[in-house]
């Protein structure tokens, strides 16, 4: 049976106890008898237990022509322990219990980090538990219930006050109020009607629902989040390199001043050969870089589960490395600084006519504006009128023929500059001053009439876009929206530049050349179109109430649709990262200070270790680290 760190470390410190008391009782000359007996005994289980393992590692490395922190712990260790063997036999005086409490103190080290790994494994297994384990789907006339594994996309799921969601899904009848807390972070129940969409493993409220499952299985957003979190805490941060290099160098080095020790000691200090041995093996212990090695992981995996409590998915450690380094953050307009919901404000024309043609197109389209004019015009009680043709310019509007006659919708540059009159021109001017969307509406290639739709600012965008500015980074809008309009929101919210008309190719192209001019950029969006500038920056951040194609582009998804998540996942990341570099200086200046204490260098005033001592402050080193990476957690966010 293979064990734990944990386990290895509670079989090793109960073995170790009679040592330990010997150890205790040393000053006051009593001892056990047969003690060498027993100390050999037990150091011996306690080395085929636990020392094996590094042992081990340290040859792996040897035969790689390499060495690692596990070098130091398997040299020290061996030395100690042969040579007590060694000198049991000859009658001179054994140290077991270095050996014992080397390893020891080094296990402390690692059980700490696997039960942080176990405490975050636990967290996220209890978070999928929280799913329901059945289901009453609708077979025929009647809802059955089954198991959860039997649902399929397309069943229809009735829900009632009090349970669980059991998958993703869409409401298609009934109103209620869902407690999504588990899921986005938000503490107030969400609202929840006919077209909503509800998330698995989130609580009904008072009302009963009926949903059509979307999503089941592994492709549920619980089972992603759980998947995301689980990657991050595992993956790798270019920082983790620095560590790599420093032990690449460390541990030879420490070798070196080992050996040196010994030597000089022994040749020109006049030291016996045992008191030369342990000087130099205090120096391979107390060097041990274990909590070097603490330093980063550690770190990541509370990072990104504190983010990941706050509602920000962040998908692996390089990520977080870069948000906490950003020069520019790049905003997409609708849907991300914007409520995306917009609503008609305004037609210039005939308005039943020109909501008429423009609603017939528009049930065709997935734009955001679309949904707009559709419901206006159900609100008008417009009817819908067969299309034929369909066609989307990108970037521009729809055409289609409606009668054997052609309609467009669209922007301006849907039609040719004479096809727009002078006076709809100006009234359309008019309505961009007032940060409204212009969309026109032409009938055989002549312009007839104007929709003006706006789209409000979110409630919070103010306050992020001030919160980020007072974090450094310069904050841009992309959008393919109409210059004026785009400048009006800004100008409301605060965001320093603007670059509007673009194409979803072109907003990609814009960030391309921001990132080649040496800049650090992120980009925050929700929708299809926003993929490939997800894709361009150097960190993608996704609305978590956007599109699937853009939660998969970006690399931290918000499962709040709120903007402050942006300023959090930077606050998180820099809060990280600052803990990482204080884990590092505890981890070097442990060394920088005990190494010479452990070489003797201060033995003239008092200052000695002895190798099972060395050990022991090479493990607080570790445990210094592991606390500094779990106070992450009290850190104050935004």
């Amino acid at each position: 049976m293979k064990l734990s760190n944990i386990q290895r470390f509670w079989i090793s410190f109960v073995l170790s106890i009679p040592m330990l008391i010997q150890m205790l009782a040393m000053p006051f000359h009593w001892m056990f008898a047969g003690y060498n007996w027993w100390a050999l005994i037990t150091t011996t289980i306690i080395m085929a237990i636990s020392a094996i393992p590094y042992w081990k590692s340290a040859w792996a490395a040897f035969k790689m022509h390499n060495a690692n922190m596990n070098t130091l712990v398997a040299i020290g260790t061996a030395v100690a322990y042969f040579y007590s063997i060694f000198a049991m036999f000859t009658g001179r005086e054994v140290y077991f219990e270095s050996a014992a409490f080397v390893i020891i103190f080094v296990l402390l080290g690692d059980a700490m980090e696997e039960k942080m790994h176990n405490n975050a494994s636990n967290a996220l297994s209890k978070l999928l538990s929280l799913q329901a384990k059945d289901a009453e789907v609708k077979r025929g006339d009647d809802f059955v219930k089954l198991p959860l594994e039997q649902v399929q996309v397309g069943d229809l799921i009735r829900v009632k006050p009090g349970e669980k969601v059991p998958v993703d899904g869409q409401v298609v009848s009934g109103t209620t109020n869902i407690d999504e807390s588990m899921v986005t972070g938000e503490s107030l129940p969400v609202a929840k009607k006919s077209g909503d969409s509800v998330v698995g493993a989130t609580i009904n409220g008072s009302g009963m629902i009926v949903i059509k499952a979307t999503k089941v299985g592994k492709d549920t957003m619980l089972a992603q989040i759980v998947e995301m979190v689980r990657v991050a805490q595992t993956s790798h941060a270019p920082i983790q390199n620095l560590t790599d290099q420093i032990s690449h160098i460390f541990v030879p080095a420490v070798l070196i001043i080992a050996i040196l020790t010994f030597v000089i000691w022994y040749v020109f200090l006049g030291a016996t050969a045992v008191q030369a041995m342990l000087f130099a093996v205090s120096v391979v212990v107390i060097a041990c870089p274990c909590a070097l090695g603490l330093a980063t992981p550690t770190a990541l995996m509370v990072g990104t589960s504190r983010s990941a409590k706050m509602g920000i998915l962040i998908k692996n450690g390089e990520v977080l490395q870069e948000v906490s380094k950003l020069d520019a953050v790049i905003f997409d307009k609708t849907g991300t600084i914007t409520i995306g919901k917009p609503v008609v404000t305004d037609v210039v024309g005939d308005q039943t006519k020109i909501l008429s043609l423009a609603a017939s197109l528009e049930a065709n389209s997935e734009h955001p504006l679309a949904s707009a004019i559709l419901q206006k015009a159900k609100e008008e009680n417009l009817p819908l009128q067969a299309v034929e043709d369909f066609k989307a310019i990108e970037g521009q509007g729809i055409t289609a023929s409606i009668g054997g006659q052609a309609v467009s919708v669209g922007s301006s540059k849907l039609f040719a500059k004479e096809a727009i009159s002078t006076e709809l021109a100006d009234k359309a001017s008019k309505l961009q001053a007032q940060a409204k969307t212009i969309i026109f509406v032409g009938l055989g290639g002549q312009a007839l009439g104007v929709i003006a739709i706006q789209d409000k600012p979110k409630e919070n965008a103010q306050k992020a876009i001030a919160a980020l500015k007072k974090r450094g980074p310069k904050t841009i809008m992309l959008t393919g929206d109409n210059p004026q309009v785009a400048q009006a929101i800004a100008n409301e919210v605060g965001i320093d530049e603007v670059v509007a008309g673009l194409l979803p190719n072109e907003k990609a192209e814009h960030i391309q050349h921001l990132v080649h001019s040496g800049q650090k950029v992120a980009f925050v969006g929700d929708g299809i179109n926003d993929a490939p500038a997800l894709s361009s920056a150097d960190v993608g951040i996704a609305m978590g109430a956007g599109s699937d194609i853009a939660i998969e582009s970006g690399g931290i998804v918000l499962m709040q649709n709120d903007l402050m998540g942006v300023v959090r996942a930077i606050d998180m990341s820099k809060k990280t990262f600052n803990r990482i570099k204080l884990n590092l200086f505890w981890a070097l200046i442990y060394n920088t200070i005990g190494i010479p204490i452990a070489a003797g260098l201060f033995i003239k005033f008092g200052l000695q270790l002895s190798p099972e001592f060395a050990g022991l402050a090479m493990a607080f080193s570790s445990v210094s680290v592991v606390t500094s990476s779990l106070l992450l957690n009290k850190a104050k966010i935004s």
